[in-house]
């Protein structure tokens, strides 16, 4: 209990859950609604973006004293962008299947807004170890929402899972084709939002009494 104590381990644990940047701070949509029609694709992208939050953080951290007010955003941008060129490059060569899909949103991580608001809001204030933690829970905490969504709809949508195809589906599974468009990816992040908010809010209820 003693990490949970401490200024990193609060900032973690609070992003996992309590303070989840998807389905409490409404951040980060866009990937969400993009990627996560295949498991293995959304792995490898929340992975990237656990990477780069997680090291963005630290960095900013620790060059806060240094970079100018003036001009501290821009060079938020400027450290979260070499973060994903190195994400990118690696996808690129290691995946380059799963890079064909969602290449250019691993480019947009450079705009994701947990990334700029966990730089901006934690790391630019506090030391380099907290900040680090702090990116690392609130990238996990992205996780945690888009890979339950994710097997949903690969289950539901494919009838596969990481690309295998599920025995039930050659006997009695009838494909939803709605799971792997649009509408299926917004009824799965209200369904994961209603889920979260309400246990969140029973919690709450529950201490204060």
């Amino acid at each position: 209990m003693a990490f949970a104590n401490t200024a990193g381990g609060k900032a973690f644990l609070a992003n996992l859950w309590r303070e989840n940047p998807v389905f409490r701070q409404v951040l980060g949509i866009c990937s969400t609604l993009a990627v996560t029609n295949l498991v293995k694709n959304t792995f490898i992208m929340c992975l990237g973006l656990v990477f780069t939050t997680a090291l963005s953080s630290l960095t900013v951290s620790l060059l806060r004293s240094q970079i100018p007010r003036q001009v501290r955003m821009m060079v938020q941008v400027l450290i979260i962008a070499a973060y994903v060129i190195v994400v990118d490059t690696a996808i690129r060569a290691w995946a380059p299947d799963v890079h064909q899909f969602i290449g250019p949103y691993v480019g947009l991580i450079i705009t994701n807004c947990i990334i700029m608001g966990r730089c901006e809001a934690f790391a630019s204030a506090n030391p380099a170890w907290p900040s680090f933690l702090d990116g690392l829970g609130a990238g996990l905490g992205y996780a945690l929402v888009l890979l339950p969504i994710a097997v949903v709809r690969e289950v539901l949508g494919f009838g596969t899972l990481w690309g295998l195809a599920l025995p039930a589906r050659d006997l009695w599974f009838h494909q939803w084709t709605i799971m792997v468009m649009p509408p299926g990816a917004f009824f799965m992040l209200a369904l994961m939002a209603w889920f979260g908010n309400a246990r969140v809010l029973a919690r709450q209820k529950g201490g204060a009494k």
